[in-house]
């Protein structure tokens, strides 16, 4: 039997303070804005899937009556999200950071030759960008 599941549509990840992720993401990461919810959410296209950030003080709450039946959640602490980037784009992704003032904590290729950066949001989360080889793809 073939797997209906086919991808992963959207991410999320946490941060309590959503001015700082939504300047980091939109302004350093370039990333669309497709809506932001007051201090509970912001979401971002990224590519074909959707970057969901979210303030967990906000999602731990239960939906209010007559809302869309989404159900209580979130997490404490730093996640972790990889971003799709083609080889002969890792320079333009890293001057944009460094001149924002973001470290790259690691730049390596893995066994597989794959190439990874490693960064950090304003909320402490993981990020990487890494070439689609990394996975097979």
């Amino acid at each position: 039997m073939t797997n209906p599941i086919t991808g992963i549509l959207e991410t999320a990840l946490y941060a309590e303070d959503l001015d700082a992720a939504e300047a980091f993401y939109a302004d350093v990461l370039g990333f669309e804005k497709i809506t932001r919810a007051d201090n509970r959410h912001i979401f971002f296209r990224v590519g074909a899937s959707v970057l969901l950030i979210f303030n967990p003080n906000e999602t731990i709450h239960p939906a209010p009556e007559g809302a869309l039946p989404v159900p209580a959640h979130g997490a404490k602490g730093q996640g972790h999200a990889c971003f799709r980037l083609d080889s002969d784009r890792f320079h333009t992704v890293i001057e944009r950071l460094v001149a924002e003032g973001v470290s790259i904590e690691s730049d390596f290729l893995w066994p597989n030759g794959a190439r990874s950066i490693y960064f950090r949001d304003p909320a402490g989360n993981s990020l990487e960008c890494a070439e689609p080889k990394l996975w097979g793809l």
